[in-house]
Parts: structure tokens; sequence; C-alpha cells
């Protein structure tokens, strides 16, 4: 005989024995000896069905798959050193946020969504209404132009978001 067949015929045999022995699982169809089903009713003379202590085992029947192991899994610490480069990658001249003086312009002011609040300045760049959310590209301010609270700016370009 091949060793392959006999394994497998190992196998089916060991199977069909644990079946007719009652050791197989009741909820995959196997049957169980009735004199191993618990009793819904108390023995005589006890007060009620046994209740698990603490110091009592949990049975393995209740629970399903493999058992849990004792030791915790590995975690990793914090990291030592920092990141080489910057996570998110943004130009510092690109600002994108709501309008908070607007109109016709030259002067704007912007207040992007970390609270920050620029003072832009830029001749023909526009209408834009309080409450626009705009994405600037900024440049040098002008010395000579005062355009109220804020980080002064100067506006290369400027486009309405959404």
């Amino acid at each position: 005989m091949l060793p392959a067949a006999r394994t497998a015929l190992s196998t089916v045999g060991l199977a069909l024995v644990l079946a007719l022995a009652g050791c197989a699982d009741p909820e995959k169809g196997a049957t169980v000896p009735a004199d191993s089903t618990p009793s819904a009713t108390p023995p005589a003379g006890s007060t009620g069905p046994a209740r698990p202590t603490d110091a009592s085992p949990t049975p393995t029947a209740d629970r399903t798959g493999p058992p849990l192991s004792a030791t915790r899994p590995p975690t990793m610490g914090p990291p030592t050193v920092g990141p080489d480069k910057p996570s998110d990658l943004r130009r510092a001249n690109v600002l994108t946020g709501r309008i908070t003086r607007g109109g016709s312009g030259p002067c704007y002011g912007l207040v992007t969504d970390d609270g920050r609040e620029y003072a832009l300045h830029g001749v023909d760049k526009g209408t834009f209404v309080t409450g626009t959310w705009v994405k600037v590209t900024t440049g040098p301010a002008d010395a000579a132009t005062d355009c109220g609270p804020g980080t002064p700016a100067g506006i290369v370009k400027i486009s309405p978001v959404g």
C-alpha cells in the first residue's frame, strides 16, 4: 500500500473511531452519550444549578478557535529619531483659507484653517465675497501698502476653491 493512501485511510479511521466514541463535536452532527448531556434541573438536595467560581477553570467547550497564548505580543516602542523629511510636503508660499475682508481689492483679509490671519495685497486680482474659500500663491509684501491686521503678503495668484 502506498504511504499517501495509508495516511488517508488512517485519518478516516481515526475520525470514525472518535465519532463512535462520542468525542466528536455535537454541533457538527455527531451524537453525544445521554449521560454526558447537562441537566436543566438541579440535583436533588441542591439549591440551584452549579455556578462556576472565579477559581474554577473556564470550560473550553464554550470557546471557538485555538487556545489563547499566555505570552503578550510584542509592541513597538516610540521612535528613537524623527523622520528625515516632513510627512506633509507643502509649499510655503501657497495658502488656503477663507476671505474675511473681501471686495474688488486691492486689499483682502484671509484666515487659514489653522487660524492664521493674513493681510493680502494684489491689484486687479478679482472680486471675492467675504466667506469665499480661496487658494492664494503669495509673494513679498509691498512695504508701502497697509492692508490691515494680519501677516502682510502680496498676491501672485488667487482662485476660489470648491
